[in-house]
């Protein structure tokens, strides 16, 4: 089972997950390596899985430690062991908290006494408390003590809550905990995109928690009447698509108020003889009743004083309610503020907890309801004192970025535990770090940061704030001039970003890069960076010891810094290689020439300027004199483009490797077999026969360990696998592990150890032929690396390489050529047989992206999907391409269009673009701002204007038929593909889009936020936008993911358990990963929600339907909060959990959620897509559930024409669409519509599958049993025919599908078999399912499945 997350601390932003490990998680989890079981006095245990709570010691994968006691860890190890002991006896401490009953607290040894803090400041019953202590007999215990090492703590001991007296910052952070109370429902930080709030709409849908009200709602029949009609315009083939549904309104949010204003005093800060009193601030407060008091926050607690707005009198009133905590005072004084705020923090603690916790990176809402602007002193506070980092945690001001970035770093990592404690930091500091930079990039953008360089011109500003250091994304000093100048500039910020991802991720100790992260805000690119220590100090031509400062004329060089990334280079695919600097000499490089080396004061290794990491892109870089591959020059290649920085993904570059390699092998197997062949010829020996036995099992396994690796493509794989050993006949698992692309001695002359083949010179020139003809660069082993300073212009390479240098340049035309004519048609194919399902512009890019497709690619993928002959099944696809073309077109338009836009006009400008892209209103005009703020005098033209302070209009005179134009000039210069559209609707009527999806993609693109309102887009009377509708612009921002190494691996490797039908196995890995992923990313989290995802799969075949329900609610509700409430991944989690409700019998809830999960689908791409036809029969099965038969059929009829146009009419989806139709229609007693579905069902089955099939029989049985019903039903009106009113009737009785066989229906349609685990108990299980079916359809109907919800009657008489 998963914890249970019920009492994880809301205010906390860094929730530590240990408190996520409540109850429940002390249950062990054996894994399948056979491990000897720990003595820890719990069954379930392997030594291998001991650590689930915290983050204590946890034993390295099985291997260290197998026994209890093996010195496998040097000195540390026993003391260790008992850790992992201790590790699973929580125990429970009683809490005595004044003024309340003493209650117990379930606590783990690796808890920090903070943490007990937290959950006490959560608590509904002391919530109101903050500043305290507590205390074990009499002795005050340190904050950040672990519990484990506290004396005389232990089961049953008593911690005493004792009140300290306050201090200013006690103060402060007492005002902020109650005004975060007071606002815990208000859902206004969510939409305004601060703090890690976001948005959850989920506890609308199910009514607050599914896990009670599952329980509840089960007494009655489920059948009392269920409202199942859904909204006209989520009905199939309505063409409405509002918005307003998106975020419909929560009744809790409407908060009752407690207070009206609660405020800093503007007496404050005390005078000197009153800090000699106590006195630490002052507060105003106007309660509900309408009272106005003044109150003095003091070292004692809060009272009330006689002061008032205009005079000061700080003695305390009469009486002065002096209370230790202001919620205290205030109950005293305000009675409805007492009613109010006890039932608020009730409804706080009924929210799940996932509502609450902060997510790890700020998630913006593109749109937001009109939310009255409420005074909030913290927030004002917040906004005028300069609040650099978060100081009011940190001791000693501003945070030293770098150090906290490369100090986690160092953290060690030889076993588990420490590298848990690793990531988890390196994650937390990441996460701040982004949010930290965010700030700051739209503080310089807002004009908030003074330059270092003020006399500059404003695009050639930097800035340093908070220690960071900011510079905005133009070509300063000429310094890409040959690059392609602004828009060289534009793309080197994220390409370096990829750099930095792929060092950060091989990870080498030593070799350090810069916190990164890359902000798009108002139409400006901001580059924040943490600052190497001393470089501000010194010229950046002294400081670079290693690479080049002017792209290649200048070189060093330095041998530390070659011997570090040569240990990146392989996984990075990184060739070292010589080039010439500008006094003719050779210069040895492991990296692009841009790359620089600089030591910092701190003594460490930096590279920065990685925008070179990865190899250039031919296809998009025309090289004088180079040729392509002649199908590149078929499809246009090479092509113009904005910039030379073009260079192949990562992805890419994995994945032509991976290529190579399986070539490899084929060639060098091909070749000894050929060897061999005339070899027995000869002499006829036993050992040559087993050698050709070997090889050909080799090159198997090769190429199932490609597709594996292939699977991955996120991890870099290394791939310098030797040859030598794989050949090797009578080594028995070197055929088991040629697969493992890992690192081998790099030469590749394992001739010592390996006495076959390569020892004879045939093989070994076999094996050079091979090497040769895939372009490895070793020659006796596989070996394939890219020099990425080829083609880069100013840098010369010597005499004696030029050779070398050819051979790059033919691997670079092979990997250009590679991407267009393998990439590209395996994507489309991908889409062909629905292995890929992209439904926006965000999950198409990731597809593209997964490929190793660059999004200028777009256009050609266009194109390819366009000449394909099955284009139809593609339109789906075709069409998010065009959205996704137009609104990139769109957005590189509006980017330069808001640079000239001064602040006071942004919303004006923005709707006028919004009007101009989207309104079929022909002449949008825009709003300049009124005269009485333009200021007349124009001549006060300083030089340094904010980055962000355009003062020109410009930008009013955009016209629509202006911005279209543009769009397809853009679409053609920048993804070569040829759009005739001169507006909107004309666009619309070509491609068949929607305007609200081009919306939703421009504003997620751009950050733009707009009113949630209906727009009128196709009024030809008046623009659709005004500048009222535009409510905020939010950065876009690009940042590192650090990732969970550990946690990741047992998931995957759960995953592969799962795959191979070790069901239990694989639950219980994934249970160990989903603790692991707690522990480095707290509870909220992408990855986390896949693993929740998975384990309400599994729970659910294993048939544990409450646990499944719990576990996809918690990944509904974190796909929500974590991707957004509209991203196609939450679409897909509610249908997930739909299913589940059903299974639970909560079949209203089941029905909410499906029209929610299609609302969402329809507004993000429409109805035309083949995911549409899941989502359909899912609501048409249970509409047929529910007896509501021709609503059903409404969607059954949709999903059948949907299915048919995706994947074609004779296509087995087709033939169960035209069954699930015949069954309602059976329901409904028309015989002959049933009969004729069910007749072009079997006839599908019978040409795919053939006659003796299961499927083909089981139709023909419910052909059969049609026909008899239909044939009953016609004597029967023949009798009522022949003699009236008196004929003697045999009474038909129609009767509802069963709950259970609608369920196992809906199992099938959701790809969900129930896997036993071999294939011939498979065969037997679908025997199985097969009879119970019939009997069920023929009316034998035996006992249905046990604990199937909710049976009605079903059986049938047959004639």
């Amino acid at each position: 089972m998963v914890s249970k997350t019920d009492d994880i601390p809301a205010s906390v932003p860094d929730c530590n997950p240990v408190d996520l490990q409540r109850d429940g998680a002390q249950q062990g989890t054996g894994t399948s390596k056979g491990c000897l079981k720990e003595s820890c006095g719990c069954a379930g245990h392997s030594a291998e899985t001991a650590m689930v709570n915290g983050d204590g010691a946890h034993t390295e994968e099985g291997e260290l430690k197998q026994d209890g006691n093996s010195e496998a860890d040097g000195g540390e190890d026993p003391n260790e062991q008992e850790v992992i002991v201790i590790q699973d006896t929580g125990f429970t401490v009683k809490i005595q908290a004044p003024g309340t009953e003493p209650f117990d607290l379930q606590v783990s040894p690796q808890e920090m006494v903070q943490e007990i803090h937290q959950v006490l400041m959560d608590r509904e019953d002391t919530c109101h408390r903050t500043c305290f202590s507590l205390q074990l007999d009499g002795n005050v215990l340190d904050n950040f003590a672990e519990l484990k090492s506290i004396e005389g703590l232990q089961e049953g001991s008593l911690l005493k809550v004792v009140e300290e007296p306050y201090t200013v910052r006690e103060a402060r952070i007492h005002v902020r905990h109650i005004r975060d109370l007071l606002k815990s429902l208000d859902p206004s930080d969510a939409y305004n995109g601060v703090d890690c709030n976001s948005l959850s709409f989920l506890s609308i849908f199910t009514d607050g928690d599914l896990g009670d009200s599952g329980k509840r709602k089960k007494k009655g029949t489920e059948l009392e009447q269920i409202d199942c009609t859904p909204p006209e315009h989520i009905l199939p083939g309505s063409k409405e698509r509002p918005l307003v549904p998106l975020q419909p309104q929560n009744k809790d949010w409407k908060p009752m108020q407690c207070l009206k204003v609660l405020t800093m005093s503007g007496w404050n800060p005390p005078p000197g003889n009153r800090k000699m009193h106590g006195d630490l601030m002052y507060l105003y407060i106007v309660t509900v009743e309408e009272r106005h008091v003044s109150i003095t926050a003091s070292t004692r607690g809060f009272y009330l004083n006689q002061s008032t707005t205009y005079t000061f009198n700080p003695k305390p009133a009469n009486p002065s309610f002096l209370s230790h905590s202001l919620v205290e005072l205030l109950s005293q004084i305000s009675p409805a503020f007492k009613k109010n705020f006890t039932s608020l923090q009730k409804k706080r603690v009924q929210r799940h907890p996932f509502e609450r916790i902060a997510t790890p990176f700020q998630v913006y809402s593109w749109t937001a309801p009109q939310v009255d602007h409420a005074m909030d002193c913290v927030r004002a506070e917040d906004a005028y004192t300069s609040r650099l980092g978060y100081e009011e945690h940190i001791p000693g001001q501003t945070r030293d970025w770098n150090e906290e970035l490369q100090t986690t770093r160092e953290l060690p990592r030889k076993n588990l535990p420490e590298r848990l404690l690793r990531e988890r930091a390196i994650f937390k500091v990441h996460s701040d770090f982004a949010a930290a930079a965010t700030r700051g990039a739209m503080a310089v953008i807002d004009g908030n940061v003074m330059a270092i360089n003020p006399g500059e011109e404003t695009r050639m500003q930097m800035f340093i704030w908070n220690n960071i250091f900011f510079s905005l994304g133009f070509d300063v000093r000429d310094h890409y001039r040959e690059l392609g100048g602004d828009a060289a500039a534009h793309a080197a910020p994220t390409n370096d970003l990829n750099g930095v991802r792929a060092y950060g991720a091989v990870d080498v100790e030593g070799l350090y890069t810069l916190g990164t992260v890359v902000v798009d805000y108002r139409g400006y690119r901001v580059t924040a960076q943490s600052i190497i220590p001393g470089i501000l100090e010194r010229e950046q031509e002294q400081s670079v010891i290693y690479g080049s400062i002017d792209f290649g004329k200048t070189v060093v060089s330095h041998g530390k810094y070659l011997e570090l990334l040569d240990k990146t280079s392989r996984p990075l695919k990184v060739q070292q290689h010589k080039v010439l600097n500008e006094k003719e000499e050779s210069v040895e490089l492991c990296s692009s020439v841009e790359c620089k080396g600089i030591i910092g004061n701190d003594g460490r290794h930096y590279i920065l300027d990685l925008l070179r990491t990865f190899p250039p892109d031919l296809n998009f870089l025309p090289v004088d004199g180079e040729e392509l591959s002649a199908e590149s020059q078929r499809q246009g290649f090479p092509r113009q483009h904005r910039h030379r920085l073009a260079c192949l993904r990562q992805e890419l570059i994995e994945a032509f490797v991976e290529h190579r390699y399986l070539l490899f092998m084929k060639m060098a197997a091909l070749q000894l077999m050929q060897q061999k062949a005339s070899k027995d010829s000869s002499k006829t020996d036993v050992p040559a026969i087993t050698e050709t036995s070997a090889t050909d099992s080799d090159v198997d396994s090769t190429q199932t360990a490609a597709a594996q690796a292939s699977t991955d493509s996120t991890d870099p794989t290394d791939n310098s696998t030797s040859v030598a050993p794989q050949m090797a006949p009578e080594s028995e698992e070197s055929s088991s592990k040629p697969t493992t692309n890992g690192p081998v001695d790099p030469t590749g002359t394992q001739n010592g150890e390996c006495k076959s083949p390569l020892e004879d010179p045939k093989s070994r020139e076999v094996v050079l032929n091979a090497c040769k003809a895939v372009g490895s660069i070793s020659n006796t082993s596989f070996d394939i690396r890219f020099n990425p300073d080829i083609f880069s212009p100013g840098v010369r390479f010597p005499e004696d390489t030029l050779e070398d240098v050819q051979k790059q340049k033919q691997l670079l035309k092979d990997a250009a050529a590679f991407l267009v004519i393998c990439q590209i048609p395996s994507l489309v194919k991908d889409c062909l047989d629905h292995s890929t399902l992209p439904m926006d512009g965000a999950t198409l890019t990731e597809a593209l992206h997964q490929r190793g497709i660059n999004v200028r690619y777009l256009g050609t993928v266009l194109e390819f999907v366009d000449k394909t002959p099955a284009k139809d099944q593609l339109e789906h696809f075709y069409r998010i391409g065009i959205v996704e073309l137009i609104t990139r077109c769109a957005k590189h338009i509006f980017r330069t269009y808001l640079q000239g836009v001064e602040l006071s006009a942004l919303s004006a400008a923005v709707s006028h673009f919004l009007n101009c892209f989207l309104s079929s209103f022909p002449d949008a005009v825009a709003h300049l701002p009124p005269d009485e703020l333009v200021s007349r005098r124009k001549s006060r033209k300083r030089r340094n204007r904010v980055p962000g302070g355009g003062d020109n209009t410009a930008w009013a005179s955009l016209t629509p038929s202006e911005l279209w134009k543009n769009i397809a000039t853009e679409a053609q210069s920048y993804y070569h593909f040829k759009m005739q559209c001169e507006n909107v609707d004309q666009v619309v009527e070509k491609y068949g889009l929607q305007k609200t999806t081009l919306l939703r993609e421009i504003s997620v693109k751009t950050g733009i936020q707009i009113l949630l309102k209906e727009y009128n887009f196709d009024s030809r009377h008046k623009p659709a936008f005004t500048e009222e509708d535009i409510l905020n612009i939010f950065p876009v921002v690009k940042h590192v993911n650090p990732k969970a190494s550990d946690a990741f691996h047992f998931f995957q490797s759960g995953q592969a358990k799962v795959q191979q039908g070790f069901l239990k196995e694989g639950c219980e890995l994934i249970n160990e990963a989903l603790n692991l992923f707690n522990n480095v990313y707290g509870a909220m989290h992408v990855e986390i929600c896949a693993c929740l995802r998975l384990l309400a799969r599994l729970n659910y075949i294993m048939g544990d339907h409450p646990e499944a329900l719990s576990n996809q609610q918690k990944a509904v509700l974190m796909s929500e909060r974590v991707l957004g409430i509209e991203h196609p991944n939450t679409i897909q989690e509610y249908m997930h959990l739909a299913l589940y409700c059903f299974a639970n019998g909560q079949l209203s809830t089941a029905l909410k959620l499906l029209y929610r999960a299609r609302y969402l689908m329809l507004l993000v791409c429409g109805e035309d897509h083949p995911e549409m036809a899941l989502i359909d029969s899912n609501i048409g099965l249970v509409l047929h559930g529910v007896m509501e038969y021709d609503l059903s059929l409404r969607f059954l009829e949709n999903a059948l024409t949907i299915n048919t146009k995706y994947h074609g009419a004779r296509s087995l989806k087709v033939a169960l669409s035209h069954h699930l139709v015949a069954r309602v229609y059976e329901s409904k007693a028309e015989f002959r519509s049933a009969l004729q579905h069910e007749k072009e069902g079997y006839t599908i089955y019978k040409n795919q599958m053939g006659e003796a099939h299961e499927k083909t029989k089981e139709s023909s049985d419910y052909l059969k049993y049609l026909t008899q019903q239909a044939v009953a039903l016609q004597r029967t009106m023949n009798e009522i025919y022949k003699n009236g009113s008196n004929a003697s009737i045999m009474p038909l009785k129609f009767t509802a599908p069963s709950m259970a066989s609608i369920l196992e229906q809906l199992n099938i349609i959701n790809g969900i078999i129930f896997i036993p685990l071999s294939q011939k108990d498979l065969e037997n299980l679908k025997a199985e399912v097969q009879r119970r079916q019939q009997l069920q359809e023929l009316g034998k109907s035996e006992e249905p499945a046990e604990g199937s919800p909710l049976e009605l009657e079903d059986k049938i008489p047959v004639d």
